[in-house]
């Protein structure tokens, strides 16, 4: 293979999905980029990402070892929640409780419900006959009141591996406080199953709240060996490919980690790959001043919506947080999931009614119009009957749509609505929208968050389709689209430091804090941080310590997260957390009990080592002029009234900077298709964003 000069230091972003595995290489000195996207690999994903390694290397023209750093976003954990596909996992626990896993708490996720799925009950992480249970006792002060037996320990590892277990949890009573007891149990279990992955409370998730603690660490011992065999396999393959550079993984947190952290704490890549894309519409909208930012991320079964907060990442609270309806105590940033995509069924429900999603056609056979033998209806079937796609140049023209098949399967649909297929497939896209502008006023709306005051960013493979109209149901005045939708996600993991972190349960009420016990515990954890990044060769200068606090008022259940200054902690110091606590109270809840007094549950610290990573966005080169590639007949709602327009297709990387166009347009891209509807404006900025304006911006209902 002919090579070129590199520019001294690149980095490669891979994004592993259900369908395809984005890359995306960037030379960070020279600025440019190279995209590509390969299938992936389900039953080995390292083979995609190898194939998609090569691939890239020869379109860049470069080697596999002038590669830097990889950063990696991988779904092998979250799908093994999702599918329940994880290890035969087993527990200790102390005696009298064996069975806090499957009682979990008072609260109904569904009150009402009698038919609700309580998947800790109806699914559980870890069966009833794997869990064991041993005498051995803390208090809540972490003091010994029980010797732990490790007699009774050593025979209960010697059961559960009889019974091929794979992984095991240890989970102790007030283990957040003081955790010998599970330690000591862990290196037992070790010494008396050395291959099978073990895991104790503590190490995942030191938090009171044994419930969520348990399951917490029951689905890192769940996913932990699928996980760890699977970063073990990539970076052989890797090897094997002259890959010399450090491997870095997505976390939930939207940071990234060492392979060595991931084995030790495999559920911090939940979520990694759906993290990945919030953070590249996060950093695509922060160099054009966007920093109150909704992300749309849709594929083809599901879309996934983020909020960007004056530039931060919002993150999920202990209230919300879960993975395949189980809670999770980590550091999670706060993404909402909601069956709408390219291959999304639209139907006549028992009832009647006119439904579209969560079932979807996936990638086989997939929608009608891609000619595999699909014969429902599907999201990308109604965008190509209205014409909003064009059927010869869809993935850059790498694949024919059969608009035949397509319209056949819509107008089955409209014969039992008693629609024209027109009707019928600008309905689909409505019922579609309108769930997806439903699901964010949850997030906005609903949260006291005005999301007219928001910019909305589109991608994945069909986001661009959908952006604008969702937005127009919102109210929202701007849209942005990325220069390349479809891997957005694997430019979010080129924007990403090094993140760990550290915390201590504290339990301090306002007017009785032991100011030096305290500080104390922020330079404890912050030490254990630094340990950290020593071993990965950060340098203190590029290290980053960032304290905050779990704080609620005396006697409420949950808590909020308050921000913590530098140095001493004295009495001064706190009168700033105190005070932000109750702004943020009165934010979150419409009011705050000034008089009341507050409770310090926890203290955080998160720790940032700063790699090298994309700075800004490379310039658009395009001098082109707008010109359309072809023309279709498109069809739109206008003012409640369907309206066809002869609209004009263009190639969006010849389009010329800084011109205003108006809608209605298609632009046309290998990744993805954006649509204009009528009454917007566009322009294609500095950095090839396609950014969109309303022409009459009107309010939106909120109700």
């Amino acid at each position: 293979m002919a090579t070129k000069e590199t520019g001294g230091m690149i980095v490669l972003g891979v994004d592993v999905g259900g369908t395809f595995t984005d890359l995306i290489l960037a030379d960070l000195e020279k600025q440019e980029l190279t995209i590509h996207k390969t299938s992936s690999t389900p039953a080995n994903p390292a083979i995609g990402v190898v194939n998609g390694l090569t691939a890239i290397c020869e379109k860049a023209g470069i080697r596999a070892s002038d590669i830097n750093s990889l950063f990696h976003g991988t779904t092998v954990g979250t799908n093994a929640m999702l599918e329940h596909d994880g290890a035969v996992t087993g527990m200790i626990t102390n005696e009298g409780f064996r069975d806090i896993l499957h009682i979990g708490r008072h609260q109904r996720p569904q009150h009402y419900s009698i038919m609700q799925d309580l998947p800790w009950q109806n699914r559980p992480l870890i069966r009833r006959r794997y869990r064991h249970t041993v005498a051995g006792r803390l208090d809540a002060a972490g003091q010994e009141l029980i010797p732990l037996d490790e007699d009774a320990l050593r025979k209960a590892a010697r059961t559960l591996a009889a019974e091929g277990v794979e992984a095991v949890l240890v989970g102790f009573l007030f283990s957040y406080v003081n955790p010998m007891h599970e330690r000591r149990a862990a290196e037992i279990l070790r010494n008396e199953m050395p291959d099978v992955f073990v895991t104790t409370s503590a190490d995942v998730a030191p938090q009171f709240r044994e419930f969520e603690r348990f399951t917490t660490g029951a689905m890192s011992a769940f996913i932990g060996p699928k996980v760890r065999r699977y970063i073990t396999q990539l970076q052989d393959e890797l090897s094997l490919q002259g890959l010399k550079g450090e491997l870095h993984v997505m976390t939930s947190s939207g940071g990234v980690a060492t392979p060595k952290m991931i084995a030790e704490k495999p559920a911090s890549t939940l979520l990694s790959g759906l993290v990945a894309g919030v953070r590249g519409g996060a950093w695509v909208g922060s160099h054009i001043g966007a920093n109150r930012l909704i992300t749309l991320d849709i594929g083809g079964t599901s879309a996934d919506i983020g909020i960007v907060l004056d530039g931060r990442l919002t993150e999920a609270d202990a209230r919300s947080a879960s993975i395949a309806g189980f809670p999770v105590m980590l550091p999670m940033i706060d993404i909402h999931t909601i069956g709408a995509g390219g291959g999304s069924i639209a139907y006549v429900d028992r009832g009647g009614a006119f439904r579209v999603g969560p079932e979807s056609a996936g990638a086989d056979p997939g929608p009608a119009a891609y000619g595999q033998g699909g014969d429902r209806p599907t999201v990308t079937d109604a965008n190509l009957v209205l014409g909003r796609l064009a059927p010869q140049n869809f993935l850059g023209g790498d694949m024919t749509l059969d608009t035949g098949a397509a319209r056949r399967v819509i107008t089955q649909l409209a014969g039992e609505l008693g629609r024209t297929p027109e009707e019928t497939a600008e309905g689909a896209l409505t019922v579609l929208n309108s769930n997806m502008a439903n699901a964010i006023r949850s997030r906005t709306v609903q949260k006291g968050i005005d999301p007219r005051e928001f910019t909305l960013s589109g991608f994945g493979g069909a986001g661009p389709l959908h952006a604008a109209e969702v937005a127009g149901m919102l109210g929202v005045r701007r849209v942005l689209i990325p220069p390349h939708p479809g891997i957005t996600s694997a430019l979010g993991l080129l924007t990403a430091d090094l993140e760990y972190h550290a915390l201590r349960t504290a339990f301090s009420v306002k007017g009785n804090v032991d100011h030096p016990r305290l500080t104390g515990l922020f330079q404890d954890m912050e030490t254990e941080l630094n340990d950290i990044f020593e071993q990965d060769g950060v340098p203190h200068a590029k290290r980053r310590m960032l304290r905050e606090g779990d704080l609620r008022y005396v006697g409420q259940g949950y808590e909020l997260k308050i921000d913590f200054p530098d140095g001493p902690l004295d009495h001064s110091a706190l009168e700033q957390v105190w005070q932000d606590f109750h702004d943020r109270h009165r934010a979150e809840y419409g009011h705050a009990f000034e008089a009341s007094p507050i409770e310090i549950v926890t203290v955080k610290v998160r720790g940032l080592g700063e790699v090298d990573k994309l700075g800004t966005p490379p310039l658009a080169t395009a001098a082109g002029s707008a010109e359309p590639v072809g023309q279709g007949r498109c069809v739109f709602r206008v003012n409640d009234t369907l309206e066809t327009f002869q609209t004009p297709y263009f190639d969006r990387a010849s389009l010329p900077t800084g011109q205003s166009l108006t809608g209605p347009a298609i632009l046309l891209q290998t990744d993805s298709t954006t649509v204009v509807p009528p009454g917007w404006n566009y322009v294609v900025d500095k950095f090839a964003n396609v950014l969109m304006t309303r022409e009459e911006a009107q309010d939106a209902d909120q109700s």
